[in-house]
């Protein structure tokens, strides 16, 4: 009896898929590789490409030196820092040893870039190695044997030299060896570690792998590096202990049955507090957050670390979150949605525990939403509104969730919610009780802020 393998439609169908696989694995090693995006890190929009010279390699433009760290994978990566909003030279290195001294959202935001670049070079490739299949299937047997002869062999190797040379030629075409493409003042570069480069300092131990670029130029960066590694070690130290600290807080226990949310707001770019309320949330039994706004200074796209920092310290939460003041436009809610947060809604929607809520972006901010029909609303307008759908609503709405308590006020005097959350005004207060106008009591509570204390060092501002 004939096995299936011995069946022709089955052995060319293997033969087929084989040509396939080894044309599309090598294209697509040489695609990824010779591929690039766009994404915003360390405050900057920067070109992401893979390398494989098994190093990180920073290029920090004209007026710092280049750095670079072993990558410890079997790829490298080349992160081109493009533009930014810093004001002066200072104030960019200042914030660079901050973030580095938070690295983990940056390095998985790093991470998903190169792994899209894979899956792309992977889908790109396997469409291009279909070619020689297709092709070798359109010529057809008649016109292959006219071309090739008679025998079985002598097609089979004229194939498959078809097949790579194929191969051959995209590799060529995609590293083109004839060309150089490394700057001229690039192949005299000198590295040298932060020990080498900085002896009067006294480095931190994780940082002594860096190094960087010795040019000319970079001699004059010298005083800048050792105002950021000052920076790094004092930061990492500071957050470092807070931590440590946040995990002897004494919190409420949790009880069967209840769902615990950390309220997390004003946060204004500091990176550092997200493993401090991370750990205090976890002490606490919590399975949810509720962002109340101001995660940035000005809602620009530089500020996609800050986000960035807040998505991975909170990824296995239910995620929710409304723009504050500070967040103009509509970038933070819609990086945060892309993410898997739920943003403002004008209706009331089921929150963490089943609880009926209402979520809306401050009116200072540019990103209401689609429901928005008028061209400018006030704080008073919004509260009209939340107060309108609150006390239309069957269920009784549990929770307001607002940047600014002042929004949550018609629903609280009209008796149509149980708890307004805010925060806005850095300042804890509350919970106070509201006694509405049916006689049903709610209640307001403003959050102090989660970032006041930003750094030791001099950057940014609350």
């Amino acid at each position: 009896m004939t096995s299936w393998w011995r069946r022709p439609r089955v052995r060319q169908a293997a033969r087929y898929g084989l040509t396939w696989f080894i044309v599309a694995v090598p294209l697509s090693i040489v695609f990824f590789f010779n591929s690039s995006t766009v994404v915003p890190v360390a405050s900057h929009d920067t070109v992401v490409s893979p390398t494989t010279d098994r190093f990180v390699t920073v290029h920090t433009g004209p007026y710092l030196p280049d750095l670079r760290m072993p990558s410890d994978s079997f790829i490298g990566v080349d992160l081109q820092l493009g533009k930014t909003e810093a004001a002066t030279p200072e104030a960019m290195v200042e914030r660079y040893a901050f973030i580095a001294s938070q690295p983990d959202a940056q390095i998985d935001h790093v991470k998903d870039a190169l792994f899209q670049l894979a899956l792309t070079s992977a889908g790109q490739a396997a469409l291009v190695a279909l070619l020689p299949p297709m092709l070798w299937l359109l010529i057809g047997r008649e016109r292959r044997y006219q071309l090739l002869g008679g025998t079985f062999l002598k097609r089979m190797i004229t194939g498959w030299s078809a097949a790579f040379a194929v191969v051959a030629l995209v590799v060529v075409l995609g590293v083109r060896p004839w060309a150089d493409d490394t700057a001229i003042q690039a192949r005299n570069v000198d590295w040298q570690t932060l020990p080498e480069f900085l002896p009067t300092l006294n480095v931190p131990s994780e940082a002594a792998r860096v190094e960087v670029a010795v040019t000319a130029t970079s001699t004059g960066s010298r005083k800048l590096l050792m105002s950021a590694v000052d920076t790094y070690d004092r930061s990492k130290n500071f957050y470092k202990a807070a931590v440590a600290a946040a995990e002897d807080v004494v919190v409420r226990e949790k009880q069967e049955g209840e769902t615990v949310a950390v309220i997390v707001s004003d946060r204004h770019d500091n990176i550092g507090m997200d493993k401090v309320i991370r750990t205090v949330a976890d002490n606490a039994g919590a399975t949810a957050v509720l962002d109340l706004g101001d995660d940035t200074s000005t809602g620009e796209a530089w500020e996609a670390f800050s986000l960035d920092s807040l998505d991975s310290a909170f990824k296995d939460y239910d995620r929710y979150a409304v723009q504050g003041n500070h967040d103009h436009g509509t970038f933070v809610g819609t990086y945060l949605e892309q993410r898997g947060w739920k943003g403002a809604e004008h209706d009331a929607f089921d929150g963490p525990g089943g609880m009926r809520m209402i979520a809306r972006n401050d009116p200072r901010s540019s990103g209401l939403g689609t429901w928005r029909d008028a061209v400018e609303q006030t704080v008073g307008d919004v509260s009209a509104s939340i107060g309108n759908v609150a006390c239309a609503e069957e269920e009784r709405v549990n929770l307001v969730m607002v940047h600014d308590d002042d929004m949550g006020s018609d629903a609280l005097a009209r008796g149509c919610a149980d708890l307004v959350i805010a925060g806005h005004v850095h300042v804890q207060t509350g919970p106070d009780e509201i006694t509405g106008i049916n006689g049903r009591v709610g209640y307001t509570y403003t959050n102090g802020t989660s970032g006041e204390r930003r750094t030791p060092s001099r950057w940014g501002a609350s």
